[in-house]
């Protein structure tokens, strides 16, 4: 049985011979195309077989962003509440830019402090805030800030209400008290707030009269029963908000 050299050095082993022609003989070979989303070195026969790099999408530039000449009016809300009650799903539900969050993982050393037991999946908190965007109309702009739900981070909510123009206070009807701090610091504030019921999945539904008897929420002051996952629920929720503090404004 004749062997194989596996090197054309070796003796007795004439190298294959060039086809006739030379290059010539390539002349009609064309190099298939590359598949779809693989980029081929214009120099080297071989295509990358590296996937091109993610893009994100452009940001849709509103009116008041493309014109230089419109200053739009630009107006700060507040997102507060209880601990898990929703805030950070708001903000990220409805904001136009990607949400700036301030999420840190739970561990042990909460325990004994953040009562997970209506929400026993939640594994991250808010420690700072939450920051989102979102335009209403052309000129309107609404500038939110979450504020953390926790007694240890009250401190922070003096410099997160400075020039805000209202407050929407997240209510969970299966810890209704947990909402009652935020209820006070608008009230002594002097600032503006609609009353938010955030309708967890297996909660018992309650109807706004309801809520606003439970909290002793003054009549003129909107409660509202929403979902903080949803946009639209979400938008016509700071829409009320907005009425609300147009309306409390001095005449």
């Amino acid at each position: 049985m004749d062997s194989v050299a596996s090197d054309a050095s070796s003796p007795g082993v004439t190298p294959a011979a060039a086809p006739a022609g030379g290059s010539d003989a390539l002349a009609g070979v064309s190099r298939p195309p590359a598949p779809r989303g693989v980029t081929q070195d214009p120099v080297s026969p071989r295509a990358s077989r590296r996937p091109a790099p993610p893009t994100e999408p452009e940001e849709e530039l509103k009116p008041w962003q493309k014109d230089v000449t419109r200053a739009p009016i630009a107006t700060k809300i507040v997102v507060a509440g209880g601990f898990g009650v929703g805030k950070t799903t708001l903000v990220g539900a409805v904001s136009e830019i990607r949400p700036l969050q301030t999420e840190a993982l739970m561990t042990e050393a909460s325990e004994g402090t953040d009562d997970l037991t209506a929400t026993p999946g939640k594994t991250t908190t808010t420690v700072a805030m939450d920051y989102g965007r979102i335009t209403l109309d052309d000129d309107l702009v609404l500038y939110l800030f979450g504020t953390p739900g926790q007694q240890r981070f009250w401190f922070m909510w003096d410099d997160l209400v400075r020039g805000a123009i209202g407050a929407v206070v997240l209510a969970d009807t299966r810890r209704l008290s947990d909402c009652f701090p935020a209820l006070d610091y608008f009230e002594s504030y002097g600032l503006p707030y609609v009353v938010a019921v955030n309708h967890f999945e297996g909660s018992e539904r309650f109807e706004p009269d309801d809520v606003r008897e439970a909290l002793t929420v003054p009549a003129h002051v909107p409660v509202m029963i929403m979902d903080a996952r949803r946009r639209r629920s979400v938008t016509e929720t700071l829409l009320a908000l907005c009425a609300h503090a147009i309306a409390s404004l001095p005449e």
